[in-house]
């Protein structure tokens, strides 16, 4: 043995290593190919050597040779011997091997799985490790359910390194085995808590990555993530995180109010810019969400446009173009804050990054107006003139295009200009995008019919020069707009004004050289010409010029006969056959001018493009089923239709190929370099292939002529596009000042507002009316056409399996497979011992089926322990729903707190959007009763974590933007008794009707006392989609809702967003008023347009919306020393009140005072409590209230009286109804 292994060692010494095979291969660059074939045979030799080490070197070799491209698959087998090595390098080798090259296509792969769980179980933690990383490269749905279970467990491992890469494989897993994803999740969810950073941060990494595709699922972690974003330091996690709050945003709004402040925070400290960028990112998507127009967030924006900007103007490349990517993204819903900006995006147009300027040109589009939009493609048709390079020039072209066309024409106001740029660009040489324009021509010419008369004008002088145009005969290049100009002149023919000179223009010979499809469109355009000047000749008596016009076309056309392109050769032949017969009648003096007409009469609209996949299929066809019986089996190939065709294609094939002698192949090859040489975009072998043409003799003889391009090259006859711009200011001059003169009619207005409506800034959108109206054309679909998105999805998108709901329970049926024959030893149960016991005696039968008996009772018991166990933590988690989270308020709590906690804040739950009234209801009603049903343990661990939220709470609170909303956390002497508080919603009914339900709830502001926030959430209670829906409220002197700048008193505000059946969303709204003292109602309407299958109908809802004195009030602490002190200084008015009929307890009264009236507890003593608040102008406001038997008697004192006295009004109604 000893001997044996002295010769293995010997052998090695002699074998190549993987330096010596590099070295070989280096050293044999002229057949290289030889070398390495004779390396594998060597190779195959060592892998049949029974020496495991012999073997690694060999597979290493594999795997140096496998990147150079050659197939190793046939060593798979030893691949997997290698990776079954007890030593750590040559399993190494054999996992790195294994990698590179398995897939699931390889047949062994399934002999690895017991190897692998091996690996995966053992004490070396390097073992582990590389066994991990090696299946992450090659595991197959297979691997991933039998491994699955395994990799778990390791994910509870006592070493981070195992932990970290157990979490990390468990995302390919997921892929590859999507139904793992419901039950590893929980421990997934607890290594986001991990102590160590590096197993912190992978599961973050997985699970943003999981959630990019499917956000929904992953709401409920919000807390939780935003509790590692506002305590992680770590840059890469935090971005991780960000970009998955900026897809759960648009799910979730109220997250945005969140998340507002944080993000504004890392915005200023940051020194990171990609963490910047990310955080700019998602506050866009974060004031998205939020109702648009909101002024508190117009700070915000203003942040991230200057912090762009810094990014746009620096140096590095890299970080100007993220800044005007992330500026777009702003641009489409603030595009006024980004328009500021318009000097230093017109800059990037001059970059010499082509990307760049790319970018910025995107940003242009969405930054035109009505007032900009000349000016802008003014500059951008300079640049077209000065740029370089085809791909740049054509994409300024597009984007000239594209931003004139944008949402039905809206910018444009005068399309005799956009007419003059079309035809502008047709001097373009050179660009493949003549069919853009084109199409445009067309549009134009067709929606907008006062244009037609200039456009066919602008035509005709197109056709009449298209030997300037003619000379790029390339598919889509500049001819194309010929094909539009032939289009127009035909169809809108009793426009042109000279339309002989028009036809003889699409007759001359010239023609013949453009493509076939545009020779089509003249042929058939010159028979609608034709017959037009025919109606006009015989209706003027000239019966010898309509002869002439006769004459000229049958001259004419058979030079299109004779083309080589069918559709024109068929289309020329029909005419030219028609137009004799017509020279036979007129020969006879017969009118055929009318007949001739009615060949063209009437419009075809315009077919949309998915129309032919949404005709319905006929009841009782199928599409699968065979016309006629299908062909048997038996049927020899020759007798199958479907070979005619190929052999006969194969036997002319086979007599043409013989033809090709050496000189034609010659004469090819010739023609081939030729064409090679001309084409500019053709990569040439030679350095410098201009020598070539240099060196030829008499290049040097040719004269060179300087052309004199001082008066840019035109089409003649075509107007300047620049003169359209100081018609279109003068237009624009002209009709504002005609409504200034019928606004000084009609009524007289403040100076600085009228100032503001004359300002050429602020001047609105509307204000510009368009010189032509555009037709919006529908375009047809067949009959009983279903309309649907699900064209476009990818069926085989591997994240469509994982749109799984993470919150559901887990059933029995969903647990990870466990393989069996761990566990066998282990567990020694009855069962396992029968086949012994059966041969001894029958007697312990009996015994064995009482022992089952007994172990089915205790089952049965275990199961109903762990029904009441689950119905416990899911208390518990209710305490961190999401809802809660989310919600104004603290959620409700049946447990005692301690001293720190207000005395009745913790009965605040406020009306959450989305979520209904009554499910809250429901909801706290079910808390309260499992409340009681629960353990001390359980209560005990509930108040922890109720404590641990409190404070998590108090943290989020000083970071927050709404801080002022939320009920008073910190009130000094108040104590909760054990009795549960009853669910409270501070959103109130406004308005109602079959088709929407309105809520609302007001809350003031301290920052600024003279607005207020007023929160509506509107619920679609019908089946029909709900849309444009626009709130209006009618101002009082004292009470006005802020609208947006430019906006008069009696516009409404556009809701942003729209309504599918069945779903809520809030939207906030702010009112500014100048005195709180009295409670005032205004009325309001709701416009909405509803849209169902039948059409869609314009509805409207009045309101009348209730501004209490109450709502002025914010919950203030106050401690009792600062509250004394306010009582003594005798700047206070004094009022009482006194209710009877009171049957609730004194907690729930002082529950529904601080709830409803937004006042907080300063000290409490048995049934006689002390309260404060104070309105957002500072009003201070001190209660006394005591319950007596059936009563309760409240004292008031405030800095104003009336203010009190409404106040106790108010309280007194609400008492009432207890």
């Amino acid at each position: 043995m000893a001997l044996k292994m002295v010769k293995g060692s010997i052998d090695r010494m002699f074998d190549k290593n993987l330096q010596d095979l590099v070295r070989g291969i280096r050293n044999h660059k002229e057949d290289e190919a030889k070398y390495i074939s004779q390396c594998i045979d060597e190779i195959k030799q060592e892998l049949k050597q029974d020496n495991i080490a012999v073997k690694a070197n060999a597979v290493c070799k594999l795997t140096y040779l496998q990147m150079l491209g050659y197939d190793i698959s046939w060593a798979a087998f030893n691949i997997i011997e290698v990776m079954s090595a007890s030593k750590f390098t040559f399993k190494r080798i054999g996992y790195l091997a294994a990698s590179q090259c398995f897939h699931e296509g390889t047949d062994v792969i399934m002999l690895t799985t017991n190897q692998i769980r091996k690996d995966l179980s053992s004490p070396n933690q390097y073992d582990t490790g590389v066994a991990l990383t090696g299946l992450s490269c090659f595991v197959t749905p297979d691997l991933a359910r039998d491994l699955a279970n395994d990799i778990m467990t390791l994910m509870s491992h006592t070493k981070p390194y195992i932990r970290k890469k157990a979490v990390l494989i468990m995302y390919k897993v997921f892929l590859k085995y999507p139904e793992s994803l419901r039950p590893a999740f929980p421990r997934l969810k607890e290594k986001l808590e991990d102590p160590d950073p590096g197993v912190q941060s992978a599961a973050v990494n997985v699970i943003c990555e999981l959630a990019r595709r499917n956000p929904k699922n992953y709401l409920s972690l919000a807390p939780l993530f935003f509790k590692l974003m506002t305590s992680s330091t770590n840059n890469w996690v935090l971005i991780k995180i960000i970009k998955l709050f900026g897809a759960l945003t648009p799910l979730e709004p109220r997250l945005g109010k969140k998340l507002i402040e944080p993000l504004t925070n890392l915005i200023h400290s940051t020194s990171a810019m990609s963490l910047l960028y990310e955080c700019v990112n998602t506050v866009i998507a974060v004031l998205i969400s939020l109702s648009s127009g909101m002024p508190n967030h117009s700070a915000s924006i203003q942040l991230c446009v200057q912090k762009l900007r810094i990014l746009i103007e620096d140096s590095d490349q890299n970080l100007k173009y993220l800044g005007l990517l992330a500026m777009s993204k702003i641009l489409k819903t603030h595009p006024k804050s980004v328009q500021s900006h318009k000097d230093l995006i017109l800059q990037c147009l001059d970059d010499k990054d082509e990307s760049i300027r790319l970018r910025a040109l995107d940003l242009l589009y969405g930054m035109v107006s009505k007032k900009n939009l000349m000016e802008i493609v003014k500059k951008l048709m300079i640049h077209v003139d000065k740029a370089e390079g085809t791909t740049y020039r054509d994409e300024l072209l597009t984007k000239i295009i594209d931003i004139c066309s944008q949402s039905n024409y809206q910018y444009i106001t005068n399309f005799e200009w956009y007419i003059s740029i079309l035809v502008e660009l047709t001097r373009l040489e050179g660009t493949r995008h003549g069919h853009l324009i084109a199409a445009q021509m067309l549009d134009v010419a067709i929606r907008v019919k006062a244009i037609r008369r200039f456009a066919v004008s602008q035509m005709a002088a197109l056709l009449d020069n298209a030997h300037l145009i003619a000379s790029n005969t390339q598919r889509n290049g500049i001819c194309e707009v010929l094909y539009a100009a032939a289009w127009i002149c035909g169809e809108f023919s009793e426009h042109l004004e000279e339309a002989n000179q028009t036809l003889e223009a699409m007759l001359r010979p010239k023609v013949t050289t453009l493509p076939g499809h545009i020779q089509a469109v003249y042929v058939q355009n010159m028979v609608k010409l034709y017959a037009s000047i025919l109606q006009q000749k015989e209706q003027a008596g000239e019966k010898e010029a309509a002869q002439e016009m006769t004459q000229l076309m049958i001259d004419r056309l058979p030079q299109f006969v004779q083309s080589a392109d069918l559709e024109v050769q068929e289309r020329a032949s029909c005419i030219l056959q028609l137009i004799k017969y017509i020279q036979k009648l007129q020969a006879k003096e017969v009118p055929v001018a009318e007949e001739v007409i009615a060949l063209f009469a009437g419009e075809l609209n315009p077919v949309a493009p998915k129309a032919q996949k949404k005709v319905p299929v006929p009841e009782g066809l199928d599409l699968d089923a065979w016309i006629n019986e299908p062909p048997s089996d038996s049927e020899s190939e020759d007798e199958k239709p479907k070979t005619i065709f190929h052999e006969e294609e194969q036997r002319h094939s086979r007599h043409r190929q013989p033809e090709i002698d050496e000189e034609e192949l010659a004469r090819r090859r010739e023609a081939r370099k030729q064409e090679q040489a001309n084409n500019p975009f053709y990569i040439k072998s030679s350095p410098s292939p201009q020598k070539r043409y240099q060196d030829t003799p008499g290049v040097e003889h040719i004269p060179v002529v300087q052309i004199d391009l001082s008066v840019p090259l035109k089409v003649p006859g075509m107007p300047m596009s620049d003169q359209y711009v100081k018609l279109e200011e003068e237009r624009r001059h002209k009709q504002k000042l005609e409504k200034d003169k019928k606004k000084k009619k009609q009524k007289k207005e403040k100076r600085g507002k009228h100032h503001r409506h004359n300002s050429l800034h602020t001047e609105s959108e509307e204000d510009i009316a368009p010189a032509h109206h555009v037709d919006i054309i529908t375009e047809e679909m067949p009959e009983n056409a279903l309309p649907s998105d699900e064209d476009d999805k990818d069926p085989n998108d591997p994240y469509k399996a994982l749109d799984i709901d993470l919150d559901k329970p887990l059933a029995d049926s969903e647990k990870l497979p466990v393989q069996r024959h761990r566990n066998v030893e282990a567990l020694k149960s009855p069962d396992s011992e029968a086949p012994l016991v059966e041969k001894k005696s029958k007697k312990p039968k009996k015994k064995e089926k009482k022992h089952k008996d007994k172990e089915r009772d205790k089952g049965k018991k275990k199961e109903k322990e762990k029904k009441v166990v689950e119905e416990e933590e899911e208390e518990v988690k209710k305490g961190e729903d999401l809802d809660f989270w989310l919600s104004t308020a603290p959620p409700a709590a049946p447990m005692p707190q301690p001293q720190s906690e207000p005395a009745v804040g913790t009965a605040v739950v406020a009306e959450s959007q989305g979520v209904k009234k009554e499910e809250r209801e429901e909801q706290d009603e079910e808390e309260e009763d499992e409340g009681k049903k629960s353990s001390k343990h359980k209560k005990k661990k509930h108040k922890k974590e109720k404590e641990e939220k409190s404070k998590d709470k108090k943290k989020s609170k000083k970071k927050s933007h709404h801080s002022e909303e939320e009920p008073p956390e910190s009130v000094q002497n108040g104590t909760l008794e054990d009795e549960p508080l009853p669910p409270m919603s501070s959103y109130r009914l406004l308005a109602e009707n079959p088709y929407i339900k309105m809520t609302y709830d007001i809350q003031g502001n301290l920052q600024n006392d003279s607005q207020v926030t007023v929160s509506v959430i509107f619920e679609n209670k019908s089946t029909s989609f709900l849309k444009s829906m626009e709130l209006n409220v009618l101002d009082s002197l004292n009470t006005k809702m802020l609208r947006p700048e430019g906006s008069s008193v009696h516009d409404g505000i556009p809701v942003p967003f729209q309504l599918p059946p069945g779903i809520s969303n809030e939207a906030q709204f702010v009112f500014t008023l100048q005195s709180i003292v009295m409670a005032q109602k205004l009325k309001g309407t709701l416009s909405f347009i509803v849209k169902d299958d039948e059409g869609s109908t314009h509805e409207k809802l009045d309101f009348k919306l209730h501004f209490s004195c109450a709502s002025y009030l914010i919950t203030t602490p106050c401690y009792s020393d600062a509250f004394a002190k306010l009582l003594e200084s005798g700047d206070l008015h004094m009022s009482s009140i006194k209710v009877d009929g009171i049957s609730i307890s004194f907690q729930h009264l002082l529950a529904k005072i601080c709830f409803h009236h937004h006042f907080s507890v300063v000290e409490r003593v048995d049934s006689c409590a002390s309260m404060y608040s104070r309105s957002i102008q500072g009003h201070h406001v001190c209660l006394l209230v005591k319950k007596g038997e059936n009563s309760v008697s409240i004292d008031g004192k405030c800095n104003d009286s009336t203010l009190l006295s409404n106040l106790l009004d108010e309280m007194k109604e609400t008492l009432s109804k207890c």
